[in-house]
């Protein structure tokens, strides 16, 4: 599988999936419902999900583990003794659908913890760790370590993957406008997470989601990751822009596929090697992106 990511991203950007969450809750999950009960309760949806991105060209599939860690369950009110058994499932039905289509991700999310002042460093590297090596068991090739603000935080769950034995482990942090730059809600810059994240070993090094960034902001934060990434793969995967409630309570996602197709050239241009989407970007998104890609060729 290592040989095959590396074939491919020497060949032309890849695309990745988008959001598993907004998804899942068009398909009827309660809003505060723990969407990592699905992939024991509710298997069938997660891969109607997973296909879903598969068909519109994504070439790596995210599994449906982001809070999945014990401490994130814990504080939902999920017994955190299930955090392996949850992963696992997850990362088996991604697999199952990937086949030899895809490559699939571990997906790895914050505790939603600040390390050594809420819980020990040591216990929080454990949980990651647990996680991880979950993931690889039940059947992802790669595990990314997503959403993540805290520097320490990104260094221990980047660690913990590679001790678990991932092949390659792909960070990804979660930033807004920052004076002249970018950084974390925390504080952290970008130059401080990403340095974090390969110090630590990661692969692959990007954003997701992010906070009060338009599609313009994007290019620029595409072009700032690229330079702090010392030679290393750029991942983006930008929000459908900030969402808006509507009379029904439902939430309504700004920025459509069309937008999303418009500023990818500019992000590939700017370095970006894989393309995703995150919060409320849909199977069309990921085939408006997998269209761009796919004129390259």
């Amino acid at each position: 599988c290592t040989e095959k990511l590396e074939r491919a991203l020497a060949a032309r950007p890849l695309v990745l999936d988008g959001a598993m969450g907004t998804e899942l809750m068009a398909f009827g999950l309660p809003r505060g419902t723990p969407g990592e009960l699905w992939n024991v309760d509710e298997p069938g949806w997660i891969r109607q999900v997973h296909r879903g991105y598969l068909d519109a060209g994504a070439d790596l599939l995210v599994t449906n583990t982001f809070g999945g860690n014990r401490i994130a369950l814990r504080a939902r009110g999920v017994d955190p003794g299930r955090a392996a058994e949850l992963s696992r499932a997850g990362a088996g039905l991604a697999r199952a659908v990937a086949g030899d289509r895809a490559l699939v991700l571990g997906d790895v999310g914050p505790s939603g913890v600040t390390p050594g002042q809420d819980v020990s460093e040591p216990k929080l590297s454990d949980a990651f760790e647990e996680q991880a090596r979950a993931l690889l068991e039940g059947g992802a090739d790669f595990l990314l370590v997503e959403s993540m603000y805290h520097p320490r935080e990104l260094a221990l769950a980047v660690g913990a993957a590679r001790r678990a034995g991932a092949q390659r482990v792909f960070a990804s942090v979660t930033l807004q406008p920052a004076g002249a730059g970018f950084g974390a809600f925390t504080g952290a810059s970008l130059a401080e997470l990403v340095g974090a994240a390969l110090g630590a070993g990661a692969d692959v090094v990007g954003a997701n989601c992010g906070k009060d960034l338009s599609l313009d902001d994007w290019v620029r934060l595409t072009e700032s990751l690229v330079t702090a990434a010392e030679g290393r793969p750029v991942l983006v995967e930008p929000s459908a822009g900030t969402p808006v409630a509507a009379p029904d309570g439902t939430l309504r996602w700004p920025v459509g596929h069309e937008a999303f197709a418009a500023v990818a050239p500019r992000l590939l241009a700017a370095g970006a090697r894989l393309l995703g989407g995150c919060c409320g970007a849909g199977p069309a998104h990921v085939a408006a992106l997998a269209a761009v890609v796919g004129a390259l060729e």
